[in-house]
């Protein structure tokens, strides 16, 4: 029975060409380029002098070049090219990241400084690592960017595609529960909430490659366990989408949806009798 198992087991290794990375040395990269992008929050008694940070730079690219090897059957691009393009991309990723950082700093009354921010914060985590993550997935490097992003939501609780769009100063408050779809685009200076849904009314197989997934305008705020839903919905810029609203339709700009709630109070006088409650 063993034998018959592991030869099964065998079989379907040498049929796929591919060797993927492990998830430690995925893991290992996303904590490895955050320490550097931000190396006075790395514990480092000493802060690292700027050739130091071009070597580690270099040795963060052979690690990348590392992790894009097994998928070179599977992609069309060499692993060498794809690499250097996300260095090249590497500083305006890291300016955008500041924008986040600080977008989540102002909107938060809780929040003492960026330095925080950067490194308490689930949803700056995520963000970064969702930035990070798309540079790779547009340039059509398979499986490697959902791993990455998929370490994020293990360690945050939020869930944000690599395929999804996201302007500057973006803002996640408190965070988990987040789900982001991978056509969602997003606008600039976007604030939303925890338990918040980017979702797609249908998750039939023949929809992939469709835009499945909602459009969030400039500068919109939406509050917790908001649900919006389908690819042809566009929250209008500026607008407010309150908490537990379930939009399957466009608002336009300057727009406030809000879910109201009816709430009945009981006289002390009827307290023993009981309450005809529906849903």
């Amino acid at each position: 029975m063993n034998r018959r198992f592991a030869e099964k087991v065998f079989h379907v290794r040498s049929a796929h060409p591919s060797i993927y990375p492990s998830r430690h040395r995925i893991h290992r990269f996303v904590e490895d380029l955050v320490e550097l992008l931000f190396p006075h929050l790395s514990g480092e008694s000493e802060y690292y002098s700027a050739t130091e940070i071009e070597g580690s730079l270099a040795v963060l690219g052979r690690d990348l070049k590392r992790l894009l090897r097994g998928h070179q059957p599977k992609m069309e691009r060499n692993v060498d090219d794809v690499a250097d393009e996300f260095l090249e991309e590497l500083p305006r990723i890291y300016k955008r990241l500041w924008l986040d950082a600080q977008a989540i700093h102002e909107g938060d009354p809780a929040s003492e400084s960026l330095d925080e921010v950067i490194s308490a914060y689930p949803g700056f985590f995520a963000i970064y690592t969702q930035r990070i993550a798309h540079a790779l997935h547009v340039r059509d490097v398979p499986i490697l960017p959902r791993m990455l992003t998929e370490y994020a939501h293990l360690r945050t609780g939020i869930d944000i595609h690599p395929g999804a769009t996201i302007g500057d100063r973006f803002c996640i408050d408190h965070g988990t529960g987040v789900v982001i779809g991978e056509t969602t685009e997003i606008g600039t200076g976007v604030k939303i909430y925890q338990g918040v849904s980017l979702g797609a009314l249908s998750v039939q197989k023949s929809m992939a490659g469709s835009k499945r997934h909602p459009t969030v305008e400039d500068n919109v705020v939406i509050y917790s366990n908001a649900t919006i839903l389908g690819g042809k919905t566009v929250i209008g810029h500026d607008s407010v989408i309150g908490g537990n609203v379930w939009l399957t339709q466009s608002v336009p700009p300057h727009s406030i949806a809000l879910r109201t709630s009816e709430i009945e109070v009981r006289s002390k006088k009827l307290k023993n009798n009981p309450v005809d409650y529906q849903i």
